[in-house]
């Protein structure tokens, strides 16, 4: 008869057999070099999961294999895992400090992840070991914008262009910094409206002063206007104050004399943004001539790589129901907000949009019917300090005096913006 303590004993050798056998197929057997090699194939052709998962059966048997780690850190990185990405790249530096790609993605992962201020102290880090270097010190001066250094950033990239003068990141990044401390803006805006029936052509002039802040930008503006052959002039300040994060306010305020233009308009509205590139807002604007008008507008916005969609409506109260018009934009973006052609169409009668056919009253016409359609291309010079605009619109509406009965209205703008310090 067996005894138990024989059985015992089988029992234990057995489960410890057993054990080894499972850890050892949970340890890479194989050739580590031809497995990263296909490792690094399925990261770049949509198997990310497949490729970490190798590169980790690799690790098993190769802890030390550090260009396994780096890649797979940059996979986790890739994927938005910043804090997995950091803990990888930081195995590898404790262990060999002189790896300078691994400087370089580590620090990549902290902007990548929008932790500038860690990203900083590890460009500097970096800097100790590997004196000037250009890649280092171009990352540095990302890290400096990114925590509102700006000047300190333009100071950081000028070192990489005293030693290569040709560098063409450095010196697009050093004239996008200058765009970026260029927080004053004069600008002139000049338009004619030229109509198949009953109107002399109509011009429209404003001349601006922009100025941003921490607060977020202010712009004077005096617009200048000559129609029904008079002439006349508004006082007029836009504000676009920050509140939080993903959250900004529009609020606008104009005086006039003239009868071509409200005596008082003011308006405001919020806008907040939203998970997958989406904006959405919502305001009111209003208009006193004789009357008061108020006009109760929003919008929802999407971005799509270089693409921007916008749709707003506008709804206005009257005697006679609620006027409805609204107006949809498409553009679609170069190197920055300055560059993009673009496209609006719209319907409906608007004083918001329309409000220089206006003169005197705007009850009798925010009902009547119109179609319209522009188009726009915007460029900037070289350095970003000049920009230019032009747009082309057609209107069809329909004649407040004669209701039933439509003219064409053919618009052209032209646009000047200058920036400085």
């Amino acid at each position: 008869m067996i005894s138990k303590k024989v059985i015992k004993l089988t029992f234990i050798v057995t489960f410890l057999y057993v054990l080894q056998m499972f850890g050892q197929q949970n340890i890479f057997k194989g050739d580590p070099d031809k497995s990263f090699e296909n490792a690094r194939k399925m990261a770049f052709n949509q198997q990310r999961k497949q490729a970490q998962d190798t590169l980790q059966f690799i690790l098993t048997k190769y802890p030390d294999y550090q260009d396994v780690r780096s890649f797979l850190a940059t996979t986790y990185s890739w994927d938005g895992d910043y804090i997995k990405a950091r803990k990888e790249f930081a195995a590898i530096l404790n262990k060999d400090s002189k790896r300078k790609d691994t400087w370089i993605a580590a620090i990549k992962n902290e902007l990548w992840g929008d932790t500038p201020y860690i990203a900083l102290e590890m460009s500097n880090k970096a800097l100790e070991i590997f004196t000037a270097d250009s890649e280092i010190l171009f990352l540095k001066a990302k890290a400096q914008e990114k925590t509102s250094n700006t000047q300190e950033a333009l100071g950081t990239i000028q070192l990489v262009l005293d030693k290569n003068p040709a560098d063409q990141n450095a010196i697009d990044y050093k004239i996008n910094l200058n765009n970026l401390l260029s927080q004053n803006t004069i600008g002139i805006n000049s338009s004619v409206d030229f109509y198949s029936k009953t109107f002399d052509p109509m011009q429209y002039h404003t001349l601006k002063y922009a100025r941003q802040t921490k607060y977020g930008s202010i712009i004077a503006k005096v617009n200048f206007n000559r129609r029904f052959n008079e002439n006349g002039m508004q006082y007029e300040v836009d504000m676009y104050p920050k509140i939080s994060k993903g959250l900004y306010a529009y609020a606008n305020l104009g005086f006039s004399n003239s009868f071509l233009f409200p005596d008082i308009r003011y308006g405001a509205e919020l806008y907040k943004s939203l998970p997958k590139s989406f904006e959405v807002s919502l305001g009111f604007r209003s208009l006193k001539y004789t009357t008061t008008t108020n006009i109760y507008t929003g919008s929802i916005g999407w971005y799509k790589g270089n693409s921007y969609f916008s749709f707003r409506p506008y709804l206005t109260p009257g005697d006679k129901g609620m006027s409805k018009s609204g107006t949809f934009t498409y553009r679609y973006y170069g190197s920055d907000a300055d560059n993009y052609i673009g496209i609006s169409t719209g319907i409906g009668f608007s004083p918001e949009n329309n409000q220089y056919n206006i003169s005197g009253t705007i009850a009798p016409i925010i009902n009547l019917k119109s179609q319209k359609i522009n188009l726009s291309y915007y460029f900037s010079s070289g350095n970003k300090q000049n920009a230019w605009g032009t747009q082309f619109g057609l209107t069809h509406q329909e004649m407040s005096f004669d209701q039933g009965n439509y003219f064409w209205i053919y618009s052209l703008s032209l646009i000047w913006d200058l920036k400085f310090k």
